[in-house]
């Protein structure tokens, strides 16, 4: 990946910051909810300086909770450590101009410490380590995540002061795939795709999708670092062009008592020649490879759900008839699966369906890697496909909670193999912290059923 050629170079930079087209560079991160997180730096003062030597954060910046509280329990940064710095060192392949904000142009970042050695829970990280694994097999991964948002008509601080109740949404009803629908919302989405080919992402396409106010937007299946980062810079772009607009938009798993957002992920792998070795001779056009990469996603689905659901709100999606899964089942082109295989040739690849719009890309394909590896070292072989309704047909179910999924990472063999004892237990608090924060929490749930009545 070191090769690819950036959408931004160094010298292009150089010259629009000469020519004033350029006056501030972001310098960000993702944290453990796949937000950046950084700074906004003078042009030239980038250029002359952190460029060459890279920036300094709070290393809280991953161990805080979602609203920014600090919290006890991470190893790597405390009160008692001092809460001190992390490097950032510019990934200068990430480095590219953002058109939805004037003047400016951002790079990605990696974590380090001040000895030069990496932040070994940083997202970014993580990934990276599950990706020199496939290397060292000769293997690297293409991805491509499937983001839904839904779209409401009022601005973000409107619906902060609104408690987030009573929205309205940009459609009023079912709109999956109609263009009568997506058209009364053209002018956000088309800013959106064309600003983010600006950014240097490839845009595929926009399509309606079942809740109100619901949309989708692809981009270009590419190798799995190249989508993460891409997928982190538009779910803040669109944000940010959202407000602009003078509406507001969500990722969030479960909106409502409607279909979720979810972020499908697909993935493939391919060999050293460029091809898709997950093609083959099998079954279903599976090579043996891929039989063991599948198999691999079954048997740590289950451990690894907290990679691919990581909030309290990531299990309000998991409901029959949803289009969510339930089950830890896989079939050819079947919807009702958690895990479906479509494609052939070389297009064949897989699709996992737990991840939510809340997830963190980063965390969720390491965690689709290391599943694949544990399978492929241990030769492992999927069940048959499940032909029908998965959610009737008596599978093992995905984890319900948060609670469930954080127990069964905390104690996961294939996890402390994969991931190593430092992560496991950095992201095992992280989900401690939020059942923390949601069990000490009065709902609105609670307030209707309670108030009046008991």
């Amino acid at each position: 990946m070191a090769d690819r050629t950036a959408p931004l170079s160094v010298e292009e930079l150089h010259a629009l910051v000469a020519g004033g087209d350029v006056d501030t560079v972001v310098l960000a991160f993702p944290d453990m909810q796949g937000r950046l997180q950084g700074k906004r730096f003078a042009a030239r003062f980038f250029l002359d300086e952190v460029l060459h030597h890279g920036t300094e954060a709070c290393n809280y910046l991953l161990a805080v909770d979602a609203e920014m509280n600090t919290v006890d329990g991470y190893a790597m940064s405390s009160w008692d450590r001092g809460y001190g710095d992390f490097a950032l060192h510019p990934d200068l392949s990430t480095l590219r101009r953002v058109p939805w904000n004037e003047g400016t142009a951002l790079a990605l970042a990696d974590l380090a410490w001040g000895d030069g050695s990496p932040v070994t829970a940083a997202p970014r990280q993580i990934l990276r380590r599950q990706l020199e694994r496939l290397a060292a097999r000769g293997l690297t991964a293409q991805v491509g995540t499937e983001l839904e948002f839904i779209v409401f008509k009022d601005t973000y601080e409107q619906a902060w002061d609104a408690g987030y109740r009573g929205l309205t949404p940009a459609n009023q009803y079912n709109v999956d795939y109609s263009v009568l629908g997506t058209g009364r919302v053209e002018p956000l989405l088309r800013r959106i795709r064309n600003e983010m080919a600006g950014a240097g992402l490839t845009v595929e396409s926009a399509k309606g999708e079942c809740s109100p106010g619901q949309h989708e937007i692809a981009f270009r299946y590419d190798e799995a670092l190249v989508t993460c980062d891409q997928h982190a810079i538009y779910k803040t772009g669109a944000k940010e062009i959202a407000a602009q607009e003078g509406v507001s938009l969500t990722f969030m798993a479960k909106y409502d008592e409607r279909e979720g957002n979810s972020c499908h992920i697909h993935l493939s792998l391919a060999d050293g020649a460029g091809r898709n070795a997950m093609a083959g001779d099998g079954p279903g056009g599976m090579s043996g490879l891929m039989r063991h990469f599948l198999a691999g996603q079954l048997a740590a689905l289950r451990d690894f759900s907290l990679l691919y659901a990581p909030h309290i709100n990531s299990y309000k999606r998991f409901q029959p008839g949803s289009f969510a899964p339930t089950a830890v089942a896989w079939g050819h082109d079947n919807r009702t699966c958690a895990l479906r295989v479509v494609g052939h040739g070389r297009s064949l690849r897989f699709e996992n369906r737990l991840p939510g719009g809340d997830v963190n890309p980063y965390l969720a394909v390491a965690g689709m890697v290391a599943a694949g590896l544990y399978g492929v070292e241990h030769e492992l072989e999927p069940p048959e496909p499940c032909p029908g309704n998965a959610y009737t047909a008596g599978h093992t179910h995905v984890p319900t909670t948060l609670r469930e999924a954080a127990g069964l990472w905390e104690d996961s063999p294939i996890a402390h193999a994969a991931f190593g004892a430092e992560v496991v237990a950095h992201y095992r608090t992280m989900a401690r912290v939020e059942l923390d924060a949601f069990d000490a929490a009065v709902t609105d749930w609670e307030l209707r059923r309670s108030f009046e009545r008991m």
